[in-house]
């Protein structure tokens, strides 16, 4: 690995242009849910069809964070972060120029390959830049802005849409991408492998197109666009394709993704239980400001306002969910606050007109504590048994699997309201409370039902994480 010296220039700025990478993307991810009215009534399409909107962005990431640390290492952390920030900031330009959501969703595509590539790139850039003794202060740093992103994403998405409009949501990252551009290229130190093994081509043809095409399933589903023949065929096709990965990554030495590391029980149990959780709880951001603005009539202000404690309760609770594991064990918090949550979900299910502020926001609240909780739970338990030469990978399968649960969760909930719901197009505000109501009830129960996955885990797994979790890479409690 070449190893450039770093400039006191660089070793100072270099934190600052992680954090700009990490707050773009952490907003991008949060910013767009209380402008789905806004956009759908601009872009002459149901509500619920936005949903692929933040599917597709979401779905890109899962497809591409694989081989961020390949091209890093083949091209170099200089040029693939200056890259990534390129494509991020060109496809916020197309998103915001658009005008059908089926452009939109193309280039919002575009927009998930790049930041697939800017997070990672930059995690592993300060990994080699910076010596173990000052990288936790470095990384701690650069965290603050994955917390700050998801603080006030909802709210600045809700400021933008109600006195400007929603197409200044993409264009506020233009000039951030450009002065980031020329910080990178001028400061940003060049790192590369000095030999590196062919990238797995085939597994991430296969892996990429089992899990868009498994995606598009389940956003066309309930739309009646398709037959039932149809629908089936291409599940088919996308669990054969999914099916032959596994394969191929089996019985490769160095494949896209080391399935290897599953048979590790407490990475297993985290991974997928945390797959299975989101499923229930990925979807609240899609449909909370459907919630209060096609059905009770807040406006996007107002919605994003009722959203904020949510991510407020992460931050301002971060420094006790350590003492929580320390004290009652990853186990028996994953057990417990996995059926919280599911209960608090059905909770939202009585939210009505007469429902006073103060209760929805003191809900969100206990919503935004226990998920993250939850989040940094999973998120940790995945190092647990996982050495030093498996992190990397072990990270790189864990986030994958997150965006993939993200982009499901969102088209699950908005499946969910779809079958409640008899006409996606012209549906009277007090059929889609009754509707999201309902959509509710069913997540909270999946979610319920998914504590049942953290069964396998023994009382003292995590046990070592728990005393030293300043030291784990996690990622934001947005996810």
């Amino acid at each position: 690995m070449s190893s450039p010296s770093l400039t006191a220039t660089a070793r100072r700025l270099l934190p600052w242009l992680v954090a700009v990478a990490f707050f773009m993307e952490s907003l991008d991810t949060t910013i767009l849910n209380t402008a789905v009215p806004a956009m759908a009534a601009a872009l002459h399409v149901a509500p619920l069809s936005v949903k692929s909107v933040l599917t597709s962005y979401t779905l890109s990431l899962a497809v591409f964070i694989p081989i961020s640390g390949w091209t890093a290492d083949r091209f170099g952390t200089r040029r693939v972060f200056a890259s990534a920030i390129g494509v991020f900031t060109l496809g916020s330009l197309c998103c915001g120029l658009c005008s059908n959501i089926h452009l939109l969703v193309a280039s919002r595509v575009l927009q998930g390959c790049g930041g697939a590539l800017m997070v990672p790139v930059g995690r592993l850039t300060m990994v080699r830049a910076f010596p173990r003794s000052d990288l936790v202060r470095a990384m701690s740093f650069v965290a603050i802005p994955g917390l700050i992103g998801p603080l006030v994403g909802p709210l600045v998405g809700g400021l933008i849409v109600g006195y400007f409009h929603w197409r200044l949501i993409f264009f506020v990252n233009l000039p951030i991408g450009l002065i980031g551009l020329c910080l990178v290229y001028l400061h940003l130190p060049d790192y590369r492998a000095e030999s590196v093994d062919p990238l797995d081509l085939t597994g991430l043809a296969l892996f990429g197109s089992g899990v868009a095409l498994l995606s598009y399933v389940l956003e066309i589903f309930g739309e009646h666009s398709l037959s039932a023949m149809e629908m089936t065929s291409l599940l088919g096709v996308s669990v054969l394709l999914l099916g032959a990965y596994w394969y191929h990554g089996s019985h490769l030495s160095r494949p896209l993704l080391r399935l290897a590391l599953f048979k590790i029980r407490t990475f297993r149990t985290a991974v997928v239980g945390s797959f299975v959780t989101r499923l229930g709880i990925g979807g609240l951001p899609f449909l909370l400001p459907l919630l209060y603005q096609v059905g009770l009539g807040y406006t996007s202000v107002q919605s994003g306002l009722l959203i904020m404690p949510q991510p407020l309760a992460a931050m301002a609770l971060k420094f006790t969910m350590p003492l929580v594991l320390t004290r009652f064990g990853y186990r028996a918090v994953l057990l417990a606050n996995t059926v919280l949550i599911g209960l608090v979900i059905m909770l939202f299910a009585t939210i009505g007109a007469a429902t006073p502020v103060w209760m929805i926001a003191a809900q969100a609240f206990v919503f935004g504590f226990l998920s993250s909780l939850q989040f940094t739970s999973m998120n940790t338990l995945v190092y647990a048994d996982l050495g030093d030469p498996d992190t990397s990978m072990g990270s790189s399968i864990a986030s994958t699997m997150q965006q993939m649960s993200m982009s499901f969760g969102v088209a699950a909930s908005s499946l969910t309201v779809a079958v409640f719901v008899r006409d996606r197009f012209h549906t009277p505000p007090a059929e889609m409370v009754a509707s999201i109501h309902k959509a509710f009830l069913v997540l909270g129960g999946v979610t319920v039902v998914s504590a049942l996955v953290f069964r396998g885990l023994h009382a003292s797994d995590g046990d070592k994480l728990s005393r030293h979790q300043e030291l784990v890479p996690v990622q934001h409690p947005g996810g």
